[in-house]
This record gives C-alpha cells, structure tokens and sequence, in this order.
C-alpha cells in the first residue's frame, strides 16, 4: 500500500514485466481451466506488483476453485453470463453515455459470481470504471448484490485495493449508511430505488476484514464510527419485514450473527481493531459495555463510557467524532441524539470553543428545556464546561431564568449542576448579578442552606456569598432585606457537623455583614462568644421576632445536635424578647413539647426541659389572676406516644396542628 499508484494506467505502463500483455484479438474467453489458471497467475503478478500481496486470497480463490458456487448443469462460462458491454483497458472508453455503467456493473458481478474465470483485466475494469463512476458503481453494485455474495465481496475488495478509488466511494458507503433502514439513491439510468443501510454496513464488514486497514478508511474512521455506532442504536428497535427478510438471507449466505446490532457492534470493534485501538477494546471488554451497548435503555451510558475510555487514548481521534456530532445534533430533530449527546458531552474539552462554542451552547440550551431527565442531565453537564471559559461564560448569562428554575428542581442532581453553573458564571469577574436577578436569585438559594446533601448545601451558600459580591450598586438595596432573613440560617449553620458547610457558612456570614456594612455585628462574629451575635440580631428589633422565631423552627427537627441546640437557644431568646404575645409564645411551646419526648441526655433537650418548666411556671402565676369567669388552659407534657406537632413552615406564617399547653 505505501507504493499505491497514483493513477492506475501509469501504474499499468511502469509494470516491470515491460509493456502490459495484450490481448489476443481472437483469444476464446471460454479457453480450458489450465489456461485460465495460467493467465491468472500472470494477472496475480502484475496485482502484486500494483498493490501489494492483497490479491492473492482472490487469485487463490479461483485458481484453486474455492467457495466456487455450482453452475447449472452443462452450463459454460459464457453461457452463463448475460451479454453486456465491456471495456478495452487500455483503449478508449466504451462508454459511451453514463448511463451504461450500471450495466456494466452487473456484468461484472455476474462474471465474478459466475463458475468460470473473469476476463484477465476485469480488476482493472472495476478500478478504472469505479474511479470515473463511483456513485454509479457503489449504488448498483449494493442494488444487485445487497448480501454481499462472493462476487460482489471480490468487486469491493478490489475497490478497497486502490485508496484513490476508495476515497470516492466511501462517501456514498457512509451516505447510505445514514439513511436506515433505506436510503433513496439515484443512478445514471434513472433508477431510484431504495438501497439497504445493512448493505453499505456489509461492504464495510467485509473491506474490514482484509489484512490491512485501507488509508481511506483512516482517514473517514470518525464519520464511520458515528454511522457504526447510529446502526448499532436503530437496529435495536423493532425491524420490518423487508429489513428482517434480507438479514436472514445475509445470516445463510455468510454465517453473520442473528441480531443485527450484534453484527454492527462487531464491526465497531473490527473498525477499532485495524485502527489499532486495542487497549480501549480490552477496557470495553472487561467492563461489559458491548452488551450494555446493544441494549436501549443503556445505549447511551456505554457511548458515554466508549468516550471517556476513549479519550484517555486518542484526543485526535475524539475531537474528529465530536465535530461530527455536532453536525450531526444540529439538524432539526437528529436521531440518536441521546447517545451522541453522551459522547458530545464527554470529549468537550477536546475542542475548540473559540470556533465551536456557540453551536455547542445553542445544543445545549435546547435540550436543556427537555422533559427527558437524561437529556437535561446532559446539557446540564455540557454547560458546566462551558461555564468554565470566561468567553462562552458571557455568552450564557441569558440562560438565568432558566437555571433559576432548575434551582427548584426535586432532582438532586439538577440542582447540584444548576449552582455549578452559576458559580462559575460568577466566578468571571467580568460578570456582575443584574438588579432583577439577584433577589430571584438569593431566594431560590436560601432554601438550599438547609438540603440534605451536603455538596448543595456548601454550593448554594458560596454562591450566596459570590450573590452579593457580585450585584450591581442598584441592586444592592433589593437585596438588603432578604440579605437580613438570612443572618440567622447562616448563624445556625456555623454550627453544622460538616466542617466545609460550617466554614462556608461562616465566610458567607461575615460577607453578609459586611454587605449590610453593620460593624458592630462584624466585632461580634469575631469574638469568642458567638451567641451574642445571635442575641444582637434577635433584639436589634422585637417586631421581627416573631419572624426570628419561624425561621429558627423547622433546625429544631434538624438530626444535628449542634443545629437544634442553636435553633433551641435562639427560640428561648426570641421567647423572652415576645412576652405579652400569647399567641407567639404557644406556638414556642408546641414547638419545643415535640422535642421533650425525647429522653436522651442531650444538651438541647435539657434545655428545652428548662424552658418548659419556666413557661409552666409562667402559666401557673398566670392563672391565679384570671377572672372568674375565664377558662384555664391545663399544662400536659407530650407523651413518646402522643402525635408530634406540626413545627411550622417557614414563609407561610402559619402553624402546624396545636397541642394541649
């Protein structure tokens, strides 16, 4: 092959067995078996010094009479050949219109599958006609031998033996492909029927099997893969009749495997095998993904993990298949978009942003509005890496209102994706919040301070931080009030049991003063009694105690000691801050009963003791001025087998289900 002619007749001129045999004018093509042996044996010279050794398989195959399919009985070479045109080698063309070619196509296959030896220069026949006709040739040539019999797999190879042809034809191989389960294809004699994508799939199989792998296929590996991968995707779904028919025809003729996509994986693999991938292949192998591949469900979770193995072997080889996804994701309403998604999303970092941003943010933005989960997961993931280039950063500050409702997400992973994004945003300093964004996003953050996972907890309170730092000056005063709700919340998390959120929170406590610019709360967190930044808070202004009190409800249920005993003590403060508000302070006592079911020796619970005790005590002096005529509410401490209250939901203003105090 690293001797290919350039142009096969001066190939042809430079044989060096001196000029080219020619043929006797009068020589009958239906001569015995010796002599067609020995002309072979000439023609298998000439091949080998052509291209290389890669004929000899074929040459073997009809001087040896192998896989030779039977004639009809009493039947000759020429008599089983229909008359067709020919060509003259190494005169002029005979034809004469291109309309003829598929007939000379048919012939040549008919030769080729036929019981006796072609002509002596078919194969140059095939070269020279395929390299002026490649369309024609390829489209009859699966037309008339969709299964790929004997003959046509020799046409293909010879095809295959030159790159300059292959080029050619590759293109409509891979056309064809793409069009499952038909494609419609034209030839120059006006035929339009539909050609099997198996079929093109076939000719790949069987080129692939050749010892070598031809330099055309190298150099469309990526867009091969792609088609490879799409067949392996759309064979999985329920075939048609016609489509069914001709793979049991494939299976008797060739002894391929039953399911068609079991056939298309095992050509992916062959494809890697000549591309010399054979790390990834055993990768692939030892973690079950080829089966994981052929299954619908799973599809695309093995073409994401094809991508990251991938990618640890070949950049090159990844970022020519991600170009060719975004072709591919860029129609109107692509199929397999899934899979090629999971690929996509895998090997971004590969490409050039600069040049290819802007097609990959437009796929994003549109599949993150998807109903599918995978789909947004995948954009979602896909806008993380954007987010991480100061360029495409500016570009996505359109996206806001988007991913602020993503914020409100139930998918735990949407959210964690979600404040990704916008913290990364935000980390561009060229990046400021907008007035109107800000507060919509400082309130969707400020539920999050409290989620069960950690990671969410820890982003969305950095963010907060990143919020307010980043807001412009006329935003700031918006922001002021909800800033204000969130000194406690943040205050309780300082105490979290998880040393990042603790330290998150208290980075973003300091920020938030600052923001508020109130010195005298900023000397406070900086000494060594922290509670008196809570009392400060608290009664800076009893009208909003009240409010103080609602906030610090729902950390009495919190499973962290820490966090109920700050929610447990700041309640007691605001309890004595809201005396001759009866109405407040029941709610505090139904509150706190739900926890004195608890016997465990904790220090909230002691506390919580306490309080009960004095507000037992305060109702007992209470009682002894009542009129006559008033009704006394008894004390009953809850019982482990009396139903919890309710303890309240922040924002609502309302209570849960009232006890008996």
């Amino acid at each position: 092959m690293a001797e290919r002619p350039s142009s096969l007749p001066k190939n042809v001129e430079k044989c060096p067995s001196g000029a080219p045999p020619q043929q006797d004018a009068g020589r009958d093509r239906t001569q015995g078996p010796d002599s067609a042996r020995s002309c072979w044996h000439s023609v298998g010279q000439m091949f080998r010094n052509l291209t290389g050794t890669w004929c000899q398989e074929m040459i073997s195959m009809f001087t040896l009479g192998k896989h030779a399919e039977p004639a009809e009985p009493g039947a000759t070479a020429t008599q089983s050949i229909a008359s067709a045109p020919s060509l003259d080698l190494f005169g002029e063309r005979v034809v004469s219109s291109p309309s003829q070619v598929p007939g000379f196509v048919r012939n040549m296959h008919q030769r080729l599958a036929s019981n006796g030896p072609p002509d002596d220069w078919l194969f140059m026949d095939i070269l020279r006609l395929t390299e002026a006709h490649p369309t024609d040739v390829a489209v009859t040539l699966l037309r008339c031998a969709p299964s790929c019999d004997r003959g046509a797999a020799i046409m293909w190879k010879t095809i295959a033996s030159s790159g300059i042809t292959l080029e050619k034809v590759l293109p409509k191989l891979l056309c064809v492909m793409e069009g499952w389960p038909l494609q419609k294809m034209y030839t120059s004699d006006g035929d339009n029927k539909d050609v099997f994508a198996l079929a093109a799939t076939r000719v790949v199989w069987e080129i692939l099997r050749l010892p070598w792998c031809p330099e055309p296929f190298v150099e469309y590996s990526p867009h091969l893969f792609v088609a490879l991968l799409f067949q392996v995707f759309i064979s999985t779904e329920q075939q048609s009749e016609d489509i069914n028919t001709f793979w049991k025809r494939c299976q008797e003729e060739n002894s391929l495997p039953t399911n068609i996509n079991r056939f298309a994986v095992n050509t992916v693999k062959a494809l890697l095998h000549h591309l010399r991938f054979l790390d990834l292949l055993m990768v692939m192998e030892r973690k079950c993904a080829w089966d994981t591949l052929l299954c619908a469900d799973s599809h695309h979770y093995a073409v994401g993990l094809l991508a990251r193995e991938m990618r640890r072997v070949t950049l090159p080889f990844c970022s020519s298949i991600a170009l060719r996804l975004l072709r591919w994701l860029s129609r109107e309403e692509p199929r397999w978009d899934l899979a090629a998604l999971a690929f996509l999303v895998e090997v971004l970092d590969c490409l050039d942003l600069s040049e290819w941003g802007i097609s990959i943010l437009e796929i994003m933005t549109r599949h993150l509005q998807s109903k599918s989960v995978e789909r947004c997961h995948l954009a979602l993931r896909g806008l993380v890496v954007l987010s991480k280039d100061p360029s495409m950063a500016k570009k996505m500050c359109g996206l806001s209102e988007c991913l602020l409702e993503l914020l409100r997400s139930e998918d735990i992973e949407v959210v964690k994706m979600s404040l990704s994004v916008f913290t990364n945003l935000l980390l561009n300093k060229d990046i400021l919040t907008s007035s109107s964004t800000a507060p919509k996003l400082a309130e969707a953050l400020r539920p999050l301070f409290d989620n069960d996972n950690s990671l969410v907890q820890r982003l969305s309170i950095g963010l907060y931080q990143d919020v307010m730092e980043s807001v412009v000056e006329k935003g700031k005063k918006p922001l002021k009030m909800l800033v204000s709700q969130s000194l406690l919340p943040l205050f309780f998390h300082c105490h979290d049991e998880n040393r990042r959120v603790a330290q998150a929170s208290r980075e973003t406590l300091l920020s938030a003063v600052k923001f508020l610019k109130r010195r005298d709360l900023m000397r406070l967190l900086k000494t060594d009694d922290p509670w008196s930044f809570a009392e400060h808070v608290l009664a800076e202004d009893r009208s909003r105690a009240a409010e103080h009190l609602r906030l610090a409800l729902p950390y009495l249920q919190s499973p962290q000691e820490p966090l109920r005993e700050a929610a447990v003590r700041s309640i007691g403060i605001a309890g004595v801050l809201m005396r001759g508000q009866p109405e407040e302070l029941q709610l505090i006592c139904e509150a706190l009963q739900a926890l004195s079911i608890d016997d465990s020796p904790s220090n909230t619970n002691l506390i919580v003791q306490v309080m009960l005790n004095e507000r037992a005590a305060l109702l007992s002096s209470s009682s002894e001025e009542r009129q006559p005529g008033q009704q006394q509410i008894p004390y009953k401490r809850r019982q482990p087998g009396d139903q919890r209250t309710a303890a309240g939901v922040p924002g609502t203003g309302t209570a849960g289900a009232a006890g008996n105090t």
